[in-house]
């Protein structure tokens, strides 16, 4: 019979790699809280429509990397690609934008790629959306406040903040007519990739790895010649305000974002310590989105920030604590007897003492096996249930990390004795 794997680009998380998810996330949402952003938890499948009308209909995510299905009804419905849309939907739906909210958000996406390093079919991100504020105070707390989550992690020094500023949709449109007229005179040297994106969606030509794309780049005309004034004095002031608290970045005018919904302020996080995948979050203003999708006109800007990535470079740099120990008590015993006072016992030390984690064997074996077991689990203390104990009503309490220190107590005991002997 064939063995059923995985889906290739979705993969498993296993105990051993979970304790770095679990620093990270630990981190993320601490920092986030402590800025005031609620925590909003959002349905892994929406309406296709959502994301057409979000994304844009010419972008490689709508057009080649969206998982979408018909369902009974017929309706279309699509795994979510990207988490700003749904939160969008989200705040108009239930009426969240009367007044400024700041919200984010966790979970897996989906998009079909060609998995590396990095980049999976289903990853995982983190996203923080506030709505209601227009002007770049809002912008330059979003990036405060990734600055701060870097320092947490420990990374600071291993990333670098990009900006840029794409300006109003009249100034994108005089730059792209610039873009394109530019473009179409050296068509031959771009890659396929560039030349199928001239007409449909020229300013993601200005992502473009490609070395003959870039040479021909290099020269093109340059979006900040072309910001309206409104754009120039928000950027301006961003830019004051993360010098104010002491936040470095360098300009970037080639910086776009992917998706159609961006305004004004783009920014992202990158590091040369992931290879081709170098961004680790990125993000920007959406004024128009929410009247996109049929609210009324609301400013908004967000981020988003690959889990995946970030968990790299936390083992990369050796930054995140080795995983814990699976348990802080292993607890052996031998024979029915033991096994039942073992659980009788164990469930009224749980009351007293919910953050122990105590593991207790099972499926038969020797002490000796069972010991060495307690040992390879990394616990603390075993405790030891045999037919002395029972018969005495006591419990054997065994150091494992300790040489020679054991002692038996009596059952009533053992929640008190584990109480003020197992704080580390």
């Amino acid at each position: 019979m064939t063995t059923i794997r995985a889906i290739r680009g979705m993969n498993d998380i296993l105990p051993d790699e979970s304790s770095y998810w679990q620093y990270l996330e630990s981190a993320v949402a601490a920092v986030l809280t402590s800025y005031g952003y609620g925590e909003i938890r959002l349905p892994l499948v929406e309406q296709t429509a959502l994301f057409r009308r979000s994304i844009g209909e010419v972008t490689d995510i709508v057009e080649k990397e969206m998982y979408s299905f018909d369902d009974r009804n017929g309706e279309s419905l699509t795994l979510r690609p990207e988490g700003t849309a749904g939160c969008v939907r989200a705040a108009i739906q239930n009426g969240l934008l009367g007044t400024p909210q700041r919200l984010w958000y966790s979970g897996p996406m989906f998009r079909y790629e060609r998995p590396q390093k990095g980049r999976q079919r289903q990853f995982h991100q983190v996203g923080a959306e506030a709505f209601g504020i227009a002007t770049p105070d809002i912008d330059a707390e979003l990036i405060l406040m990734t600055a701060r989550l870097w320092r947490v992690l420990g990374i600071a020094d291993h990333v670098q903040l990009q900006l840029n500023s794409i300006g109003s949709s009249a100034a994108r449109q005089a730059y792209r007519e610039a873009l394109v007229n530019y473009l179409s005179g050296h068509r031959e040297a771009l890659d396929e990739d560039s030349q199928r994106r001239l007409q449909s969606n020229p300013l993601r030509i200005l992502d473009s790895k490609h070395p003959g794309t870039r040479d021909v780049l290099a020269n093109a005309p340059v979006l900040t010649d072309y910001l309206d004034a409104e754009s120039r004095e928000d950027f301006a002031r961003l830019c004051e305000l993360l010098q104010a608290a002491s936040v470095s970045y360098v300009v970037n005018p080639r910086l776009v974002r992917g998706l159609d919904y961006y305004n004004k302020t783009v920014f992202e996080w990158v590091t040369d310590k992931l290879g081709a995948q170098g961004t680790v979050c990125a993000g920007g203003r959406y004024d128009g989105l929410v009247a996109q999708l049929g609210g009324k006109p609301c400013p908004g800007i967000g981020f988003a920030l690959g889990k995946e990535r970030l968990v790299l470079m936390l083992e990369a740099l050796a930054l995140a604590p080795p995983a814990a120990a699976s348990a802080d008590i292993y607890v052996v015993n031998a024979g029915a007897a033991a096994e039942t006072a073992a659980f009788a016992a164990l469930e009224t030390v749980r009351d007293a003492l919910p953050a122990l984690r105590i593991v207790q064997h099972a499926g038969g074996g020797s002490f000796r096996s069972q010991l060495k077991k307690a040992d390879k689990s990394g616990a603390r203390w075993a405790l030891i249930w045999g037919e002395d104990e029972v018969a005495a009503g006591t419990v054997t309490v065994k150091s494992l990390r300790e040489q020679g220190l054991q002692e038996s107590l009596p059952v009533a005991d053992l929640a008190g004795y584990l109480a003020h002997h197992s704080s580390p």
